[in-house]
């Protein structure tokens, strides 16, 4: 019996193909170029692909969650928590390495010398933040009320897109680097999370809980979709059994023809990864 199913579905096509079945809970892929899939799960840090998953060292890090992925240069970025609060870090051949922002941080996307994270402060409010790798430089981008979660770079660099409740629910939102001209793309009824645009710049995935779900829980009946980068051609690619996990960070294959998704099947037992 399976609980998570390790998936790529096809652009063109829209057909799926199972890359790995597994019977514990991992969750978030981001596609390596090299074709392997960097997945969480019990806290680590695993490589997934068709063989199996293999653990990858942290560095004595054990509470891992489902925000990480790679930066530009290969490097792999994640969000762990200690004493702290959630913390980000960096792994290179030299070990792991915490980067310096403030807790708690959690990472999402990055290009060039950014990275982008949502983050909550003295007010405890969960805002989008950017810092320059390079100077230290933070920015708060989202100063306006409300719950403000999952950054993406769009292809361009030049947008944050990310998911905001400051409308109501849960929408997709889009604004410049400097945390201007912030709004909705589109509205609808359903409670609409992580928005990862498209390498090749010409989509923009997104997960959809039914209407009047509150956060973004796991184990749901959720959907998959599909739109342009101006907010037109909307159409629900999956419908599936997944939620918190199934593409939290990330998840695209390096030409944009694909992206790799978690399904999960119901497991009244399963442990929280």
């Amino acid at each position: 019996m399976w609980r998570s199913s390790l998936e790529v579905c096809q652009i063109a096509t829209g057909r799926c193909r199972v890359v790995l079945r597994s019977p514990h809970l991992i969750e978030a892929p981001n596609w390596h170029p090299d074709g392997w899939f960097l997945v969480n799960g019990d806290g680590r840090l695993w490589r997934a692909d068709m063989s199996g998953l293999t653990p990858i060292d942290t560095g004595g890090l054990t509470r891992c969650n489902n925000d990480h992925g790679f930066l530009p240069d290969g490097r792999i970025i994640f969000s762990c928590h200690d004493a702290q609060g959630a913390g980000i870090h960096v792994l290179d051949a030299d070990g792991v390495k915490p980067v310096p922002v403030g807790r708690p941080s959690w990472w999402h996307s990055a290009h060039d010398r950014l990275i982008a994270y949502a983050c909550a402060r003295q007010d405890r409010a969960v805002r989008i933040a950017t810092l320059d790798m390079e100077d230290g430089a933070e920015q708060i981008l989202t100063p306006m009320p409300g719950h403000h979660d999952g950054p993406d770079f769009s292809a361009c660099g030049r947008f944050l897109w990310f998911n905001s409740d400051a409308s109501g629910h849960a929408q997709i939102w889009r604004m410049t680097l400097d945390g201007q001209n912030a709004a909705p793309v589109f509205r609808d009824d359903n409670v609409n999370w992580f928005p990862h645009p498209s390498p090749d710049g010409r989509h923009v995935l997104y997960l959809a809980y039914q209407p009047g779900t509150t956060g973004h829980p796991r184990d749901r009946d959720v959907s998959l979709w599909l739109m342009d980068t101006d907010g037109g051609q909307r159409r629900r690619v999956l419908d599936l059994f997944g939620g918190q996990g199934t593409l939290n960070v990330p998840c695209w294959s390096p030409d944009g023809r694909a992206f790799a998704f978690m399904r999960y099947a119901p497991q009244a037992d399963s442990a929280r990864a």
